[in-house]
C-alpha cells in the first residue's frame, strides 16, 4: 500500500467523521417524533432505510478509517523529522517501505 502522510490523515479523519455524522443521524432518526421514522410505534419503510444506510456507513467509516490509521503508523514507524517528514522527503512523503510495501 503506498499511502502519503496526508492521504493517511485524510482516511483517518473521514472515518472519524462518518461515524460522527451517522452515530447523530441514527438518534435524530431514533427520536423522530414526525411520522416518517415511526408510524404507530412501528418502523417504516424510510426508517429501515436509513437503518442500512448508516450500518453501511459505519462499516465503510470504519475500514476507511482503519486504513488512515495504518498509514499514519507507518508514517511514524518510518521516523519523521521535526516536520513529520518520511526521512529524506518532505512533509506528506510517501511511506511505502513502512507499509510494508518494499518487502
Amino acid at each position: 500500500m503506498h499511502l502519503s502522510r496526508r492521504a493517511s490523515w485524510f482516511l483517518l479523519a473521514f472515518g472519524g467523521w462518518s461515524w460522527f455524522v451517522w452515530i447523530t443521524f441514527v438518534r435524530n432518526l431514533w427520536k423522530d417524533s414526525s411520522g416518517l421514522a415511526f408510524e404507530d410505534g412501528d418502523p417504516t419503510g424510510y426508517f429501515w432505510v436509513h437503518l442500512v444506510l448508516a450500518v453501511t456507513s459505519f462499516a465503510l467509516g470504519t475500514a476507511i478509517g482503519w486504513l488512515g490509521l495504518r498509514g499514519v503508523r507507518a508514517a511514524r514507524r518510518a521516523g519523521g523529522g521535526a516536520d513529520g517528514g518520511v526521512a529524506g522527503e518532505g512533509a506528506g512523503g510517501d511511506v511505502r517501505e513502512a507499509a510494508g510495501a518494499g518487502r
